[in-house]
């Protein structure tokens, strides 16, 4: 095992376009890191970059002690997964996983031995004689993660593993993934679009954004305090309500206004945030998860003060949890991501989501009490889009 260091890495092409732009990283011995953003973000480039298929035109790569900008991948000890799983389809399961082996021209009772042991981890014993085209997606992945686990690499690279599988067994393949990782110990590298999968997986996530990586944390700590706007919109789901607003002073409390309506909001939220006193009055983003929010008739004993009037333009009954769908008339905030259906509307009406109980019985065209809690309310630079602590 290896921890991986970035210093200062950059990725330009030669027609301009940089991809990664000074980038400082640090995976620890062991971690299984987790990078995540959208399309075209510079994700893919950099665990490409890792594995020496991308040339750095910036900066230091170590893998451990060694720097590996000059060396060729073949000599990274790295092992990568990929996306399309990259089997061979005229070769058995079992050697497909041993290929490599062979290439390193490894005794024959230790390839199977370490065949054997990769498919026992990952429940392929039945399946050594196959052909990948008698294999199921879920199963062809698996044969992927052999074939990367028998190398007993210093790092695991993986790049939009579970994108080719359906709903159900990617969600099966994210705990199985991340089981194995434990087990092995192995310093992963993992690259996704889907926040959902970098959430579950990773020990820590790092959210990148056209090539500059904008904040690495636990997952707890991307969704309980995010940097910006763009890591506060692009982690949750559904995504956080962001808008223009401002906060007030109200006699001896405050109260935070988005556009024709107004909630107070406890004193420590401002006074416990040293960025935030001195805006009173000014424009700021805040921004409200969709949890946070609760159909007033569900919890009764919310303060009346700490409430929006809301009439419901879609209801999604979801089993678990209901969404309720509404306008707060607001001017909506972007968020940057060019993956995600920003709805701006006009100057002064925006869209809003709550996550509420399935006990909810609000209906579409009803006009309902919708209850915040003022205390998780997440505030931002207007200009920057900076988070205000």
């Amino acid at each position: 095992m290896s921890h991986v260091t970035f210093s200062s890495v950059g990725k330009r092409y030669p027609n301009g376009f940089e991809a990664v732009k000074d980038l400082n990283l640090e995976i620890e011995q062991g971690e299984f890191l987790v990078m995540v953003g959208p399309s075209g973000c510079g994700k893919s480039t950099t665990l490409r970059m890792i594995a020496g298929l991308e040339e750095i035109t910036g900066g230091e790569i170590a893998i451990g002690d060694r720097v590996v900008n000059d060396l060729p991948p073949k000599d990274r000890d790295i092992a990568m997964v990929f996306q399309n799983y990259a089997l061979y389809p005229h070769m058995t399961v079992f050697d497909n996983i041993a290929f490599a082996l062979k290439l390193q021209k490894m005794p024959k009772s230790e390839i199977r031995d370490r065949v054997e042991n990769a498919a026992r981890i990952l429940e392929l014993n039945e399946l050594l004689d196959r052909k990948p085209a008698k294999l199921s997606g879920g199963q062809r992945q698996r044969v992927a993660m052999g074939r990367a686990i028998v190398r007993r690499p210093q790092l695991f690279l993986l790049d939009e593993p579970l994108s080719n599988l359906d709903a159900k067994l990617r969600v099966q393949m994210r705990a199985e993934i991340a089981g194995i990782q434990r087990d092995l110990g192995v310093t992963t590298f993992y690259v996704t679009h889907d926040q959902v999968e970098a959430m579950t997986m990773g020990d820590r996530v790092a959210v990148i954004k056209d090539g500059v990586l904008q904040q690495v944390a636990a997952p707890e700590d991307l969704y309980e305090h995010p940097a910006n706007v763009f890591v506060a919109a692009f982690i949750g789901s559904p995504s956080m309500n962001l808008y223009e607003g401002e906060i007030q002073a109200d006699g001896d409390g405050y109260r935070v206004h988005l556009g024709d309506q107004s909630i107070s909001v406890p004193n420590q939220v401002v006074t416990g945030r040293d960025s935030l006193s001195g805006r009173i009055g000014e424009p700021l983003v805040v921004g409200i998860r969709p949890e946070d929010l609760e159909d007033a008739a569900v919890e009764p004993e919310h303060p009346a003060d700490q409430q929006l009037t809301a009439t419901i333009d879609v209801r999604e009954a979801l089993g678990a949890e209901t969404l309720l769908h509404f306008g707060i008339a607001a001017p909506h905030v972007d968020s940057g991501d060019p993956d995600a259906l920003e709805e701006l509307g006009d100057d002064a009406f925006s869209r809003c989501t709550a996550r509420c109980s399935p006990r909810s019985t609000a209906q579409v065209g009803d006009t309902i009490k919708i209850n915040v809690d003022a205390s998780r309310l997440h505030f931002f630079d207007r200009t920057t889009h900076e988070v205000l602590t």
